[in-house]
């Protein structure tokens, strides 16, 4: 019988997500596949250190534990051979990270394996094969940033951020801002308090999170499983945030509404797992401190097209 991963929080992370695999790219990138290969199979018995996303994966999976039933999945998915991934699962074991599934496609496309395996959450540090699966809404996806120097998350917590607009919520709110300006955008807000804000592309991935919370065995207020947004909004455009997350039957554990100011010390005092912005100018400084992911603008995006037109403008 086929197994059903539609309950549970499907997380497909590539392997240079999960691990510093950064020399072995460069020497990928520089000599190609036949340096790569006679590389890992040189060092296929010495451990990967932690990506990006290891801290995450760790924690997440500890919450299995907790709940006393597989409520998350992890797939490691690589564009590797078996015969150069050996490695990874070698250090997959010996990091002892509960994982069992995997697709190595041989130097195919990650994209088109995202609906196969249910996957609710694709990171990865190939920019095209994000961008390929946001353009396919198949599911949440984000470009990650290196990883901090000196991160590691003694808290048994797992620890989410998100940025609002253009990530939670529809970038709607985000190009007025761009386009009309501040006076606009709180406004538009204001006067629409009632209205819920539309999907962005994690809004899918928050609802399932919510859910997962559902599964502990604690009350909702101390879950092991914290969600935080960390947004540039602030009042009055405040309320409409916290309206449309009743409206879509959404606990957030804390919500923080800079009205402008950087976010890294908030993101660093919240001890993120992981941050999830649209925005370079927010992620330089946050991934300095936490581990951060870029949700990429779908290709035919108005925000998409607006970020060409103004880089095009500067140069």
């Amino acid at each position: 019988m086929a197994v059903d991963l539609s309950e549970l929080l499907v997380i497909g992370v590539s392997t240079r997500a999960l691990f510093d695999l950064e020399v072995e790219n460069d020497l990928f990138q520089s000599q190609g596949i036949a340096a790569f290969r006679a590389y890992q199979l040189e060092k296929e018995e010495e451990l990967l250190a932690p990506g990006t996303a290891f801290y995450l994966v760790k924690s997440l999976l500890e919450l299995n534990t907790i709940a006393n039933k597989k409520i998350v999945e992890v797939v490691v998915m690589s564009r590797n051979s078996a015969e150069t991934g050996f490695r990874v699962l070698n250090s997959i074991e010996q990091h002892q990270l509960d994982i069992t599934r995997v697709a190595f496609t041989g130097g195919e496309p990650l994209s088109p394996y995202i609906e196969a395996y249910d996957i609710d959450l694709f990171l990865s540090k190939d920019s095209a094969e994000v961008q390929r699966v946001i353009d396919s809404k198949k599911c949440a996806a984000a470009y990650l940033y290196a990883p901090p120097t000196d991160f590691n998350s003694k808290d048994t917590r797992v620890k989410i951020a998100f940025d609002a607009d253009a990530v939670l919520f529809s970038e709607e709110s985000e190009y007025r801002y761009k386009t009309e300006g501040l006076d606009a955008f709180q406004d538009y807000e204001k006067a629409h308090e009632n209205d819920a804000l539309n999907e962005g592309p994690f809004a899918k991935l928050l609802m399932k999170l919510s859910k997962i919370q559902e599964h502990l065995p604690t009350p909702i207020e101390y879950s092991p499983l914290r969600l935080a947004i960390v947004t540039a909004r602030s009042a009055p455009s405040h309320k409409r945030v916290i309206k449309t997350l009743r409206k879509w039957g959404v606990y957030v554990d804390e919500v923080y509404f800079l009205g402008g100011l950087a976010k890294d010390k908030v993101l660093e005092a919240f001890g993120a797992h992981i941050f999830f912005d649209d925005q370079d100018t927010h992620l330089e400084s946050a991934s300095l401190v936490v581990p951060s992911g870029k949700v990429l603008y779908e290709t035919d995006s108005p925000l998409n097209q607006l970020q060409k037109t103004t880089i095009i403008t500067k140069s």
